[in-house]
């Protein structure tokens, strides 16, 4: 299987939004590796880093301007063979920090607490790669955990052009802070190609991300795409997804995890516990009632963010129960 390599430069990125009309940047085939670049902030976040920035993130704030979200997307990556129906599995492999710096952001009516905090800051954050950690201004050292915010396929085309910002069935905004290296991602392919994208690099996040950002930083990652066709007449493979997947899905080292989105908190809850409750069922044969008992004695429900317009929870349950 091949391996390529593609970083963010003016004419690698999409800014701000998703569209299933863009031009692919890169083709590859079910089975290939890519060594993907990515960069995150606006002109401000990059001038106040100085001569700090990488070459090609100087050159994309300065020569291309974004387009209904604030992220800069690596891609899109055709994937050969990727039909509406079937189900891309990106495998993270390996995820590294580009660079010495980060930066955090409050903005007014935005984040989990706007009322409380109607004021802008904009913060940029020194990142010690060697040892895998910031420290915070005010004292606390915090150990990095880098992954991407976003990882997406392009939505269906009827959606025309969108936000990068909200999170949906073919994931994009996820910000869920499991996806570590050694994780697979899970998603459904909405077009042809299905049009791989990848970045919003957070070197470190909690579940909620409350103040509207993570630690924003650059990232390279190593991910193998795997393709799952729909299934025709037999069943579809239970330990990813049983048949045609709705929503995103992960496995990491340690969990089963399913995720929803929606504006009300309690709606993604209720449906990434019914995704959990179908996967045990295609996993283990169980009913639907013993699943759900099931989740309530070892499934955690966590919430992944809660600033970007549709809310996340995912449900994680431990694979030493499954496996």
């Amino acid at each position: 299987m091949a391996h390529h390599s593609i970083t963010a430069t003016p004419e690698t990125i999409h800014w701000g939004h998703f569209d299933a009309s863009l031009p692919p940047v890169l083709r590859i085939r079910p089975g290939d590796t890519l060594s993907i670049g990515t960069v995150s902030g606006s002109r401000e976040e990059s001038e106040r880093a100085g001569d700090k920035v990488l070459p090609e993130h100087r050159a994309i704030v300065e020569q291309c301007k974004p387009q209904m979200g604030p992220h800069i997307l690596t891609g899109p990556i055709w994937i050969e063979g990727a039909e509406p129906g079937d189900t891309l599995e990106v495998q993270i492999r390996e995820i590294e920090l580009r660079q010495d710096w980060g930066y955090n952001s409050v903005r007014p009516l935005k984040g989990g607490l706007p009322d409380d905090f109607p004021l802008t800051r904009v913060m940029n954050i020194p990142i010690d790669r060697a040892n895998r950690t910031c420290t915070l201004p005010w004292g606390p050292t915090i150990p990095l955990r880098p992954f991407f915010g976003i990882m997406a396929v392009a939505p269906q085309a009827a959606y025309g052009r969108v936000s990068s910002v909200e999170p949906r069935e073919y994931g994009g905004n996820i910000d869920n802070k499991e996806l570590v290296a050694g994780s697979s991602l899970f998603l459904p392919v909405q077009v042809e190609g299905a049009l791989f994208s990848a970045g919003d690099g957070h070197a470190v996040q909690g579940d909620g991300e409350v103040c509207l950002t993570a630690l924003e930083t650059a990232l390279t990652g190593e991910l193998t795409f795997r393709l799952h066709k729909a299934p025709k007449t037999t069943p579809g493979d239970a330990r990813v997804t049983g048949g045609t997947l709705r929503r995103p899905r992960a496995i990491t080292p340690t969990h089963y995890i399913s995720m929803a989105f929606d504006p009300d908190l309690d709606n993604a809850a209720r449906e990434a516990l019914r995704d959990m409750i179908s996967w045990l069922g295609e996993l283990k044969g169980w009913s639907a009632l013993d699943a759900y008992t099931t989740c309530s004695l070892a499934c955690d429900l966590h919430i992944t963010q809660i600033v970007d317009g549709n809310k996340g929870v995912h449900a994680m349950f431990p694979r030493t129960l499954i496996d």
